[in-house]
C-alpha cells in the first residue's frame, strides 16, 4: 500500500488513470456521489482501469438501480469494492424502500464474489422512522455486505428531530449504528454474522442495540471516544468474543459458543492474512474442515451432530487466497 495521497476531480479522473501506476498509486477511492449516478462514467473508469492498471484496487459508489451484467462483468475482472446507498424513495410523506431491488442486485454481486457494502443513514429522508431504519438495517445484514457505513459518521452530524423521528429515537439510532460500525464492519463479521443471529434468534438491530449497551458498560462507546477503525483487529475480535459468550449464556446455549468462537477466530485469521498479510496459528474445538462446511450454517444443529476435535490450525497465504492446514 502507498502512503501517498492524491486528489483528482471526477472530470479528470479518466485522464489520470493511465498514470496512476507511475505515481506509485495502487489504490483509488472515488468519493464523488455524482459519480454514483452516471453509468457511462462508471463503465469508462472500469474499462480504463482494466486497460491501464488492472492490479489497481478501486472503490467507488454506485446507485443500486445501475448495477447490471455489464458493471458486474468488469468488476469481476478487477479488484473492486462498491458502495451502494441504502436509501428509499419518498412518496406522499412516506418512505418506500424496495427490498426486492436490493435483494436481486446483492444476489448478483454475491454470486460473482464481488465485494460490496452499503452506505446507510437514519432520519435524513422525509418519512423515515426509527422502525423503518431498524428494518433497513436488519434487511441489509441479511444480504451479506462486506461493510455497512453510515452517512452521519462521515458528516459528523445528526439530522434534526421530526414529529415521526424523535430526538430520543435519533440517539438510539446513532448508538445502534455505532455498534454495527464496531462489531460488523471493523470486526469483519460478514462470514459468520447471520449464523450467529440465527442461533440466537435475534434481529441484527436488536443485537447491535444490546452490543451498544455493552460498549457503554465497557468504556468503548462513541461517547468514550472509542474509534474502532483505529484499534487493532484482534482487539475488536476480543470484544466480539466476550459479548458473544455473554449472549449465548443469556440464551442458555453455552454449549454452542465453542463452535461460534471457532468460526470467529478462524474467519478472523483468514482476514488477517488477506488484509494485513499476517499468518497465525489458532486453537479450535472442532475440525476446521467441518467448521467451514455448509453444515455450520445451522450452528446449533452442527454442535448437536458434530463431535468436538481439538485442533491447532495454521492460517497462511495460499496460491490464490488464504489457506489453512491442521498441525
Amino acid at each position: 500500500m502507498t502512503d501517498k495521497e492524491f486528489e483528482f476531480t471526477t472530470e479528470n479522473i479518466l485522464s489520470q488513470i493511465p498514470h496512476l501506476n507511475d505515481q506509485g498509486i495502487n489504490e483509488l477511492t472515488i468519493h464523488d456521489r455524482s459519480f454514483a449516478s452516471s453509468k457511462p462514467l462508471i463503465l469508462k473508469v472500469l474499462q480504463a482501469v482494466k486497460k491501464y492498471n488492472p492490479q489497481l484496487f478501486l472503490s467507488f459508489p454506485i446507485e443500486v438501480s445501475l448495477i447490471d451484467k455489464d458493471i458486474i462483468k468488469l468488476c469481476s475482472e478487477l479488484y473492486t469494492s462498491i458502495d451502494i446507498p441504502l436509501i428509499g424513495n419518498e412518496k406522499n410523506g412516506t418512505l418506500l424502500f424496495d427490498k426486492k431491488l436490493y435483494s436481486s442486485k446483492a444476489k448478483m454481486l454475491n454470486d460473482e464474489g464481488i465485494v460490496f457494502g452499503f452506505d446507510a443513514q437514519w432520519g435524513k429522508q422525509k418519512g423515515d422512522t426509527f422502525k423503518a431504519f431498524r428494518d433497513r438495517l436488519d434487511f441489509a445484514v441479511s444480504l451479506y455486505p462486506n461493510h455497512i457505513d453510515f452517512v452521519q459518521f462521515k458528516e459528523d452530524r445528526d439530522p434534526p428531530s421530526t414529529g415521526i423521528y424523535s430526538s430520543k429515537d435519533l440517539d438510539f439510532s446513532h448508538g445502534i449504528a455505532f455498534a454495527c460500525r464496531t462489531f460488523y464492519t471493523a470486526g469483519r463479521a460478514v462470514p459468520w454474522m447471520n449464523i450467529v443471529l440465527k442461533a440466537l434468534k435475534i434481529s441484527p438491530s436488536t443485537f447491535f442495540a444490546d452490543f451498544e449497551e455493552w460498549q457503554q458498560c465497557n468504556s468503548c462507546s462513541l461517547e468514550s471516544g472509542f474509534v474502532p477503525e483505529d484499534r487493532p483487529f484482534l482487539e475488536i475480535q476480543k470484544m466480539q468474543l466476550l459479548f458473544l459468550q455473554e449472549k449465548f449464556e443469556e440464551k442458555h446455549k453455552e454449549n454452542v459458543f465453542p463452535a461460534v468462537a471457532d468460526l470467529v477466530r478462524l474467519n478472523g485469521a483468514f482476514s488477517l492474512v488477506a488484509e494485513e498479510g499476517q499468518e497465525s496459528v489458532i486453537e479450535t474445538s472442532y475440525n476446521p474442515d467441518d467448521l467451514l462446511s455448509p453444515y455450520s450454517f445451522d450452528i446449533v444443529s452442527f454442535v448437536e451432530n458434530c463431535p468436538m476435535e481439538s485442533c491447532q490450525v495454521k492460517v497462511f497465504e495460499g496460491e490464490d487466497s488464504p489457506d489453512y492446514k491442521i498441525l
